[in-house]
């Protein structure tokens, strides 16, 4: 594989022309390889500012090559580095290309003012140095490069300094002759007419010319190329814009209290994940890490708008996306979960499940979504199961504190039950039910945790005498490495031995709720527990279900929710 050093003159050679675009940070040089440009200027006035310091040399070489180093790490373009005057003498500057050619970036941009210098558009002190001086930097730079892909641009800062076009030009030419790379001519005029007329008599076609287009902003790149010009550096532009939008993002905080003003302007917490790379972590724990991690799965595949009076609430979005005080079903779960360290979140879509967004989260494709029931979209997401898997409904609220006593169960395979069911006054209606070994008395509302409150479940599935069932399963379900193994071969062998026929509650297999999939588990004589809880979680079932959802968040944030 090519340096970037070969990389970056290989483009200089094949390519009509060049957009590198500045930057001070890793972060600033992701975005702009994933916009499209051809390399990454490490600007020095972007890492000046960044420390919040004039671009007046009061940095050290030390501190503009290590931003330089990150940014060339973080991304994959080469990254061309704004040397200013090579930190000092010819001496400096053989210092100065060891280290930042060992560090692996493309290009060092070295400009012919006397060190120290200030930023070419500050009015004042724009001192250039003999002909002679510069040139000498130049050649100690070339003799010091180790790579023969290296290069070294002059910048010619004679129109900057009101020297004029002839200038410019006889120092452009002894630096060519001393061994520069590249020339960039740089003006300070609002019109591009100053480096046309540089472009029009400069007579070295074979050497690229490059320009810093900051004040004739209105040019285009094709223009710049039909002039001769073979690359265009946009040199602070990420900077100035991240100003703008921080402080219009902190001023609007401040002046309304909370951030719901700007939330649908600033990025989500995904796309800063994506930019961190985070995907790589958590693969890399999945692959490195410990095996004893919990990984999630959320079957959401269902289209909902078949329920009564969800259509005109979801329109074209899953219900795990429905708004619920402010964020989504699916955030919050997610958020509940993450709180508690499960952040390995597989989340099973089918309908619109290209609108199904939450940080953090994977989505995993149920193509069969219309005619496959729930059990089929759990086992979606077998490849992820590990050796722990928490198996979450797409449309149910839960306390934390239910995950968590969850979690502790010592059970391989435990499903939750609210034993609230018995004095719930809606009993007539559709819900998933359980028979588990007697619970005992009332719990007086306490979510207590003993092995006790761990029962064996005989029953699972919605058919059974009401007055039968001692508990409602709230879609929630804890699979520990034994369980895994269980619940992935009951399915395995439910695929063989009824494909085509009922099972259990479901026509056939393909559209069996995860119910059955339980009851079969139970039937091939594998222990079920239940965890005994009561209340702390909500369904989603109905429109009612969600304005009760919403009341309560509405609730929350006013102070005034209950406890």
């Amino acid at each position: 594989m090519p340096t970037k050093a070969a990389a970056l003159r290989g483009a200089f050679a094949s390519q009509p022309f060049l957009r590198i675009v500045g930057a001070h940070d890793a972060l600033g040089a992701k975005l702009i390889e994933r916009n499209g440009f051809q390399g990454v200027w490490a600007s020095g006035l972007e890492i000046s500012a960044s420390h919040a310091v004039p671009d007046a040399n009061i940095l050290t070489m030390t501190d503009f090559l290590a931003a330089a180093v990150s940014m060339n790490e973080a991304t994959n373009l080469p990254v061309i580095c704004d040397c200013d005057t090579g930190f000092g003498s010819a001496a400096n500057v053989s210092h100065m290309v060891r280290r930042y050619e060992a560090a692996g970036v493309a290009a060092v941009v070295i400009e012919d003012k006397v060190f120290p210098k200030v930023n070419s558009f500050v009015a004042g002190r724009q001192e250039l140095a003999d002909i002679a001086e510069f040139t000498g930097k130049i050649e100690a730079a070339k003799s010091t490069q180790r790579s023969p892909d290296f290069m070294v641009l002059a910048r010619v800062e004679a129109l900057i300094a009101g020297w004029g076009l002839e200038e410019a030009l006889r120092r452009a030419t002894a630096y060519a002759e001393a061994g520069a790379d590249g020339i960039v001519i740089h003006s300070k005029a609002t019109s591009p007419d100053e480096v046309y007329a540089f472009a029009r008599e400069w007579k070295r076609r074979g050497l690229p010319l490059v320009v810093i287009p900051t004040m004739f902003f209105s040019v285009t790149a094709q223009e710049l190329q039909d002039r001769g010009f073979k690359m265009a550096i946009y040199a602070n532009h990420g900077l100035r814009a991240s100003i703008r939008a921080m402080d219009e993002t902190f001023r609007a905080i401040r002046e309304t209290g909370s951030t719901a003003a700007v939330e649908d302007r600033i990025a989500s917490m995904r796309e800063v994940f994506d930019l961190q790379g985070m995907n790589r972590i958590r693969e890399s724990e999945e692959r490195f890490g410990r095996r004893d991690g919990v990984t999630a799965v959320i079957p959401a595949a269902g289209d909902d708008r078949l329920r009564p009076g969800f259509e005109a609430i979801l329109g074209e979005k899953p219900l795990c996306m429905v708004d619920i005080g402010g964020k989504t079903l699916l955030d919050r779960q997610v958020e509940t979960l993450s709180s508690l360290g499960v952040t390995d979140i597989h989340v099973v879509g089918g309908f619109r499940g290209d609108r199904i967004r939450a940080d953090g989260v994977r989505v995993v494709d149920n193509p069969d979504f219309e005619r496959a029931g729930t059990a089929h979209s759990v086992l979606c997401a077998a490849g992820h199961f590990g050796s722990k898997c928490l198996v979450v409904y797409g449309d149910i609220l839960f306390d934390r504190r239910v995950v968590e006593l969850l979690l502790k169960s010592p059970y391989p395979a435990t499903i939750v039950l609210d034993r609230a069911y018995r004095t719930l006054p809606f009993r007539d209606k559709r819900i998933d039910l359980a028979v588990a070994e007697d619970l005992g008395g009332p719990s007086n509302g306490a979510r207590r945790l003993d092995w006790n409150a761990f029962k064996r479940v005989r029953w699972v599935g919605r058919a059974a005498d009401k007055t039968g069932a001692n508990t409602e399963f709230i879609g929630m379900a804890l699979f520990q490495e034994e369980g895994v193994r269980a619940l992935t071969d009951a399915w395995r062998e439910a695929g063989k031995r009824f494909a085509g026929s009922p099972f259990y509650e479901a026509p056939d297999v393909a559209r069996a709720d995860f119910n059955d999939l339980l009851q079969f588990v139970i039937d091939r004589g594998f222990p079920l527990h239940g965890l005994e809880v009561e209340h702390g979680w909500s369904e989603i079932h109905s429109p009612e279900d969600l304005e009760r959802a919403r009341a309560h968040f509405a609730r929350e944030r006013a102070g005034s929710a209950p406890r």
